[in-house]
């Protein structure tokens, strides 16, 4: 089979399509016949170890895994001895890790679930990543309640637009955070009201919010502190660089602490159970994929690159060959 891998840390450049082993199936596994991967910044942070921490974890010198691509979604081709939710034919999609730019990969059965029948393999590919993590930074960092105000920075983006959409299923008042081009997009997703931050100095507006979902990263401590109620929260699920991510780990965690504004950052941990209250927004009609641009498997790269320029609406998906 074919598959995307870097044996090397670099540029998009390094990505090459080479024969692998197809792999099999372990008891607790389901093979699943690729039909599309969504590409996330996690890829592209893995492919080029920036920030230069990820290469503890990763590999020194040169990647431990070589493959890449999280969010998959295809047809089951064939069940481990002990998998008893899926069969063969079964469509699915899920969050397996990396490895998904890929003909062929095994998940663990935990790992996936049924693809709504309504939505397209594409639309479903998008959802695991960037959706998990809307739903975790609201739900559960956020404790996000009906009648709240939330404002979403990088509204547009792949995390912003599922998140606009299950703040407003949640029964929000949302405040979308975005471009000038970007603005009608937001809107016919839900956004109540919307921030152009290319005319308009967030940092400097008056409103205050019980809930902040940061998707870009550019703020800072201070600043989520003068846009927040008293005992509001802000979620920052992005980072501009190294050191405001540290910014948020130690002024944040001391505001938290100290303070009745809670800060902090978020990493999204892939659950069945998440993916299947996903699932039930996606059936309802309450939240749906935005998709930006799709890429043939032999542009893989291509689709990372541009993923990188960071004006990408919404999501950006690789459609594997039958």
């Amino acid at each position: 089979m074919k598959a995307i891998l870097f044996e090397k840390y670099g540029s998009p450049d390094v990505l090459q399509l080479k024969e692998v082993e197809k792999p099999m199936p372990k008891d607790d596994e389901v093979l699943i016949k690729v039909k599309a991967t969504a590409v996330n910044p996690l890829d592209w942070h893995r492919l080029r170890a920036d920030p230069f921490i990820v290469r503890f974890s990763d590999g020194l010198r040169k990647p431990k895994n070589i493959f890449i691509g999280a969010d998959i979604a295809g047809e089951v081709e064939a069940v481990g001895k002990n998998v008893t939710q899926f069969q063969p034919g079964d469509a699915v999609y899920g969050e397996i890790g990396t490895g998904g730019l890929a003909e062929y990969v095994c998940a663990a059965e935990k790992a996936i679930v049924a693809k709504p029948a309504h939505i397209s393999f594409v639309e479903a590919a998008a959802v695991p990543v960037a959706a998990l993590t809307a739903l975790q930074s609201l739900r559960d960092h956020g404790q996000l309640q009906a009648g709240q105000s939330v404002l979403i920075n990088g509204a547009s983006g792949g995390v912003g637009t599922y998140a606009v959409q299950i703040a407003k299923a949640f029964g929000a008042t949302v405040t979308a955070v975005c471009s000038t081009r970007n603005i009608e997009l937001v809107r016919s997703i839900g956004a109540d009201y919307v921030i152009d931050y290319t005319k308009e100095d967030l940092t400097k507006s008056s409103q205050k919010y019980d809930l902040i979902l940061d998707n870009v990263g550019n703020l800072s401590v201070a600043n989520y502190k003068h846009l927040l109620n008293d005992n509001g929260t802000a979620v920052v699920a992005g980072f501009t660089n190294l050191g405001r991510m540290l910014s948020v780990v130690v002024l944040g965690g001391l505001s938290s602490k100290f303070g009745n504004k809670k800060i902090g950052p978020m990493l999204a941990s892939p659950t069945q159970d998440d993916l299947l209250d996903l699932n039930e927004l996606l059936e309802a009609g309450k939240v749906k994929s935005v998709i930006d641009k799709c890429y043939p498997f032999a542009e893989s790269a291509e689709a990372i690159r541009y993923l990188e320029t960071g004006r990408v609406r919404g999501k950006v998906v690789v459609l594997i060959p039958a």
